[in-house]
């Protein structure tokens, strides 16, 4: 009998994999993690958690991780937006949190292994894509220690999240679980990150747009109100076709702006690397984004920090701060940091 310690949020995927574990035979504990201050939030997700445990029949935790996550996750998120970058708080998030304190606590417990509701595989070793690519995580998982996988289990990575919601919904204690709308992609931005940085800067700091050829074309609200490959929001006399984001410079609250074929990029470094295997040099797939889609590469690693990416077509929208995550076919090898 495995002793397996289950992430529980409150939502139907992290009820599901806890229902499943227990049901499978396996010693469960299910633990909820405090992330933020928002108190009404803990206690509705805290009263549904125990609401599941009581009819398991186990035990739950509450686990603290508020400073962690400051420290991990939101101030790198304020403070990348300060600096011109497009930060990605899950990232940070699962490798720091979720299968990093929440990881170390499961193991001081004595568990076995930890479960998450992720929509991801492990296949060889290696995070893997999940069956179901609308809900697919593995992109967020590219950060993590490489020792960490043998610790971790993903049940939900070879189900649909139609047939989650269909299995909650047959069990009478779950089926409030099975209805209840979803929740949030970054668990601490309620509609739009400006709301979350507007508590802590001034983000409406009017500036100049500029042309990719240095002119001044316009005028905008304050840089934070803008990412790359971002086409509304700003002023460009005279423009007669859509023009987009191309750069962001925060230390002179300036924009540059140029047609849709300016934001291509056929090479670009990354920082931080994470590796999952040792090649130096490799071709494969890699993502820029989320929900970008897998572009062919050649990656030449340069140290221990560092790598370099070459791209067999252009892309648009590389944005500093986001993570290029490395595909072998279905299979996470590697990322890093785009600089």
């Amino acid at each position: 009998m495995k002793k397996i310690m289950v992430a529980m949020s409150g939502g139907v995927d992290s009820t599901v994999t806890a229902y499943k574990l227990k049901n499978a035979g396996n010693y469960i504990e299910g633990v909820y993690m405090k992330l933020h201050d928002d108190e009404e939030y803990h206690a509705n997700n805290i009263r549904k958690v125990k609401k599941v445990c009581e009819y398991l029949d186990i035990k739950y935790h509450v686990l603290d991780l508020r400073d962690k996550f400051n420290e991990y996750v939101y101030s790198p998120f304020i403070n990348s937006y300060k600096i011109g970058l497009t930060p990605n708080p899950c990232v940070l998030c699962n490798r720091n949190i979720k299968l990093g304190a929440l990881l170390e606590f499961a193991k001081s417990q004595g568990m076995d292994k930890l479960a998450t509701g992720h929509y991801v595989k492990i296949e060889d070793g290696f995070i893997a894509e999940a069956k179901d690519m609308s809900k697919d995580q593995s992109y967020f998982l590219a950060d993590i220690k490489k020792e960490s996988i043998d610790f971790v289990e993903f049940p939900l990575g070879d189900m649909y999240k139609e047939d989650i919601k269909d299995f909650a919904s047959k069990i009478d204690v779950l089926q409030e679980f099975a209805t209840q709308k979803e929740s949030s992609e970054i668990c601490f931005v309620p509609q739009t990150y400006i709301e979350v940085l507007q508590k802590h800067i001034n983000v409406d700091l009017p500036g100049n747009v500029l042309n990719t050829k240095g002119e001044i074309v316009g005028k905008h609200r304050g840089y934070m109100h803008y990412t790359i490959g971002k086409r509304k929001g700003f002023e460009v006399h005279g423009a007669h076709e859509p023009h987009y984001v191309v750069k962001i410079n925060p230390q002179t609250n300036e924009i540059v702006v140029g047609l849709k074929e300016e934001l291509g990029v056929t090479k670009f470094t990354i920082n931080d690397i994470n590796m999952f295997m040792d090649k130096t040099e490799f071709e494969c797939g890699v993502k820029i984004r989320y929900r970008s889609p897998k572009a062919k590469c050649s990656v030449k690693i340069l140290d221990s920090l560092r790598a370099e990416v070459t791209l067999h077509d252009e892309v648009q929208g590389l944005a500093a701060g986001q993570m290029a995550v490395f595909y072998d076919d279905n299979k996470v090898i590697g990322g890093g940091w785009i600089e």
